[in-house]
């Protein structure tokens, strides 16, 4: 089993960035694809970006794509989203998320932290 905790969460003004990290503990983490996962108040979790084991594959969602960037360092047990250009519409708990036993990037996911507030302002 891993645990996630993630930072980074914060106010921020419209087209400003934010970096979140995800520090994870328990097992070898590249022997799991991480992900991020968004929830904006009154609305369904939505699947953001994720990254491979070994970080040669990512996946964005249409909404964030050109502006986020997932990045992963195994050795430091991290996962990373830079978020640049930031919009309202950002405005989510952000969460980060695991899971191993295959490489594939979609949900689901098995693992969870306990998530970070973002909020971008107009």
């Amino acid at each position: 089993q891993v645990q996630l905790v993630e930072s980074g969460g914060g106010l921020v003004q419209a087209g400003g960035s934010l970096r979140l990290s995800c520090a994870a503990s328990g097992r070898t983490f590249s022997d799991y694809v991480m992900g991020w996962f968004r929830q904006a108040p009154g609305k369904e979790r939505e699947f953001v970006t994720s990254i491979s084991r070994f970080g040669s594959r990512t996946y964005y969602v249409d909404s964030v794509k050109g502006r986020f960037t997932i990045s992963r360092d195994n050795a430091k047990n991290t996962v990373y989203v830079q978020m640049n250009s930031l919009k309202p519409e950002d405005t989510a708990v952000y969460y980060c998320a695991a899971k191993r036993g295959d490489n594939k990037l979609g949900p689901p996911y098995d693992y969870w932290g306990q998530g970070t507030q973002v909020t971008v302002s107009s």
